[in-house]
């Protein structure tokens, strides 16, 4: 027990992390917090709003793993959800030939990936 303890702590410790790193950044470029968005380039707002929302939301699971929440792992699916459509969104923007960064497209892989892999996590330890 204490080692399936041990791992959610850890998860969410990273977990909380991540979400911050992901509300200060996103949170940079929407609000222009410190002239980010001229920073920034081509920014695909769509993108930026789905990982802001994102972030909102894993802090939320952070409580539910804390808390031991079943609903975490539908909470983490939705993030998932939320960021698999601006990744879609980004990628009609490119094909619309709009501008946009290249490294948006690998920070969307790694961060859907990361998402998933909380939401398998949530799953193995709720839903079994």
């Amino acid at each position: 027990m204490v080692k399936n303890n041990l791992f959610t702590n850890i998860a969410a410790i990273v977990l909380i992390a991540f979400a911050l790193l992901t509300l200060l950044l996103s949170g940079s470029i929407i609000f222009d917090w410190f002239g980010m968005r001229a920073k920034e380039g081509n920014y695909v707002f769509l993108v930026v709003w789905a990982n802001f929302i994102s972030g909102i939301l894993y802090l939320i699971a952070v409580y539910g793993f804390i808390k031991s929440k079943t609903w975490t792992f539908e909470l983490l699916s939705t993030s998932v959800v939320i960021l698999t459509i601006g990744f879609i969104g980004l990628y009609v923007q490119i094909f619309a030939g709009e501008l946009y960064e290249t490294k948006t497209i690998g920070a969307m892989l790694f961060r859907i990936t990361i998402t998933l892999a909380f939401t398998v996590f949530a799953y193995q330890k709720f839903k079994k």
